[in-house]
């Protein structure tokens, strides 16, 4: 997207400082970053068989990010493809890297060399090798963020716990969680501050956790939703015919419905970030753009409808 001024014709282009800004802990970054899961393939994400993309490409749309303002980028070591891997990519394309951008990774998935799941980190031991494991791949001496990402509802103190070593020895600087319930959140924070949590959540998806993302507001948490766009698509993208309400509020607008959906995203608090991901330079751009688009309460009201009519997940 971009704005022409009534005295010129030239084109604006929207950076991602038009979607305002929010803290990490002390590390301020505009409220839409980038996603990196896409990058290291086209098609499908996290799958044995993935076609790698091409690496000048998946360069070139890292670096375009951050001509665009971006300075929070996502990533994870399992985060890659048979010739592709999102932590060399941002090292190659990003490196030495600037003083206010801001990589956030995430712990506890693991994926074997075949590209299959492995068994979650659990014990201390694990979650230290996947930590360094970050570190070597990016080249830092220190992580920015890293979420803990969980699956099921036992406790996560034992692994929460050895994080937050971690950050006492220097090796992380702020703590986050990844699918996680309001009582892991209370969990995590009685043992380390959290600065982040991020869920699955988005436009027609997953209304229940309403009340979640609006708590972690109120607590100074930034709540990161994934697949924010592509909703019940998941890994495999967005698909499927938009409702009725998307479009044509999209067209209201002049864009299209990816970025209505990142649009609602951010109305939902000042404390709400965004993470799409890509490797096309137009939908990038677009991407960043949404940060910018102001929704009346007539269409807010139309859209919140649709969320809590419609929602899956």
């Amino acid at each position: 997207m971009t704005s022409t001024s009534s005295a010129s014709t030239t084109p604006t282009t929207v950076t991602a400082a038009a979607s305002g800004r929010w803290t990490l802990g002390d590390l301020p970054v505009n409220r839409i970053g980038f996603g990196t899961m896409r990058l290291p393939q086209t098609g499908g994400a996290l799958v044995p068989d993935a076609v790698p993309r091409d690496r000048d490409a998946a360069l070139a749309v890292l670096r375009r990010a951050v001509d665009l303002g971006v300075n929070h980028i996502d990533t994870a070591a399992f985060y890659f493809s048979p010739l592709r891997s999102a932590n060399e990519l941002i090292n190659s394309a990003l490196a030495p890297y600037a003083d206010d951008l801001v990589i956030t990774t995430k712990v506890g998935p693991a994926r074997d060399l075949t590209g299959r799941w492995a068994a979650h980190a659990r014990t201390p031991e694990a979650l230290r090798g996947q930590v360094e494991e970050n570190l070597r791949q990016l080249g830092r001496d220190h992580l920015d963020v890293v979420n803990l990402r969980t699956v099921g509802t036992d406790s996560i103190a034992e692994r929460f716990g050895a994080l937050a070593e971690l950050r006492q020895a220097g090796l992380i600087r702020h703590l986050g969680l990844s699918n996680v319930t309001p009582a892991h959140l209370a969990e995590a924070q009685a043992i380390a501050p959290v600065v982040c949590v991020q869920n699955r959540y988005g436009l027609g998806m997953r209304s229940k956790d309403d009340a979640f993302v609006q708590d972690c507001g109120a607590q100074a948490i930034a709540f990161v939703p994934y697949y924010a766009i592509a909703a019940a698509g998941g890994e495999a993208g967005a698909t499927g015919a938009e409702p009725a309400e998307v479009p044509a509020v999209a067209q209201a607008h002049g864009v299209g419905p990816a970025e209505i959906r990142l649009a609602w995203t951010l109305h939902q608090g000042p404390h709400v970030l965004a993470i799409p991901g890509t490797g096309d330079p137009g939908h990038l751009a677009a991407n960043v753009a949404a940060g910018a688009l102001s929704l009346s309460e007539d269409e807010l009201k139309l859209l919140d409808g649709l969320h809590r009519s419609t929602t899956t997940g």
